[in-house]
């Protein structure tokens, strides 16, 4: 069975080394050998076995009518959308890693899909190798979703597991995690918490069977997280994390993502270095509980050929996925409710007259201002208190 891959970065080479490590269990469960007969790419790779297969024109491929399965791990939207889109209309499977393309042209891939009879999946675009896509799709359809909560950006959930070990400066970090090859030279998307706000949109599209915009999503990433709001963590014996939450309310959900002070009795307080892991509670299931390897060329590229097999064993079928056009209009983000953590140099009396009850916080080593914990209120009636308390300097959410 001829494949082609579309883009030999990271994770395009793993997919050809996947298939290679695997070839006699995946031919196994297909029936057949998995053999990529192109690879797109703008690049020559002279002196690399693989420089045989490169091909710079998409058009090759979608005009081929060997290839049954084609893999896009190019990343972003254009020009990933046009040339995915050409080969679902030329009746050719897709696998993709891809969490910009599937986030903003999921819905539209997949109608495009069902119109052709072939398939568009996209397991690898969420949590790596943790199979979260699949088991949403299969594994919970007795269920009504009513909650997400997931760590879904390694980069992130590495810093910050480092500066709490460490008490390490930001961007001390974040240097690391570049250096290793963690983070990008451009961190933006990691950093600031877009990277998990195009997961859980997906995820939550699926859950809902519509469109969510991650556009509509309120998203702080954890650039302004400092070691001092680690020393109030550990005071806490809490642990900083960037979560993705979405909740069912309504007929609607309330998604955000964000840092959270998490209590070790909460099921991703653990959840450290690279590694991800969503929650999930279900109406009748209760909770369950997906971790793994987040990231990397190899647990990615393993969750792209899944999909290549099952599309592989289903070469004549669309497998349907819930996922309509129509746009879910999202819980306004100000009617959620949390516990606030506030770092501030207001008095104790000012805390005490704006926020009522409050639990003051110290901790080791900081002074000249006062941390606290307030009740739980909604996030627009926060943002009402700390504009009257007038001198904030963080404020994190407490969960």
């Amino acid at each position: 069975m001829k494949a082609a891959v579309m883009g030999y970065g990271t994770i395009g080479s793993g997919v050809v080394e996947v298939l290679e490590i695997n070839k006699d269990s995946i031919a196994k469960r297909v029936g057949d050998e998995i053999e990529v007969k192109y690879v797109l790419d703008l690049r020559e790779f002279e002196g690399d076995p693989i420089q045989k297969k490169i091909v710079h024109d998409y058009q090759v491929i979608a005009n081929d009518p060997e290839i049954r399965l084609v893999v896009e791990t190019m990343g972003g939207v254009e020009p990933a959308f046009t040339f995915v889109k050409a080969m679902l209309e030329a009746g050719k499977h897709v696998a993709t890693s891809n969490k910009a393309l599937v986030a903003e042209k999921g819905s539209e891939l997949i109608a495009i899909a069902k119109a052709h009879n072939v398939n568009f999946m996209f397991e690898a675009s969420v949590g790596g190798g943790i199979p979260i896509i699949r088991s949403i799709n299969r594994c919970l359809v007795a269920d009504v979703v009513e909650e997400i909560t997931g760590i879904l950006n390694g980069t992130t959930n590495y810093m910050m597991t480092k500066m709490t070990v460490e008490g390490s400066e930001f961007a001390d970090v974040l240097k690391d995690a570049q250096d290793k090859g963690y983070a990008e030279k451009d961190p933006t998307a990691d950093i600031e918490g877009y990277d998990a706000c195009r997961k859980i949109a997906i995820l939550t599209s699926l859950v809902c069977g519509q469109q969510v915009d991650y556009q509509d999503i309120p998203t702080e990433g954890i650039s302004k997280i400092t070691a001092v709001d680690i020393k109030y963590a550990k005071a806490m014996g809490r642990a900083i994390k960037l979560l993705a939450t979405s909740k069912k309310v309504g007929d609607s959900y309330s998604v955000m993502v964000a840092p959270c002070l998490l209590a070790p009795e909460h099921p991703l307080y653990s959840v450290n270095d690279v590694y991800n892991a969503v929650f999930v509670h279900g109406n009748v299931l209760g909770d369950a509980m997906f971790y793994g390897s987040g990231a990397g060329k190899l647990p990615t590229a393993s969750a792209v050929v899944v999909d290549m097999v099952e599309s592989a064993k289903h070469l004549d079928k669309h497998i349907p996925v819930e996922w309509h056009p129509e746009k879910l209009q999202l819980v306004d983000s100000g009617l959620s409710e949390n516990r606030f953590f506030v770092r501030t140099t207001a008095e104790e009396a000012a805390i005490k007259n704006i926020f009522g009850d409050v639990e003051f916080v110290k901790a080791e080593g900081v002074s000249g201002e006062i941390g606290f914990v307030t009740s739980v209120m909604t996030e627009a009636d926060y943002k009402v208190k700390a504009a009257e308390l007038s001198d904030v300097i963080q404020m994190i959410r407490v969960k």
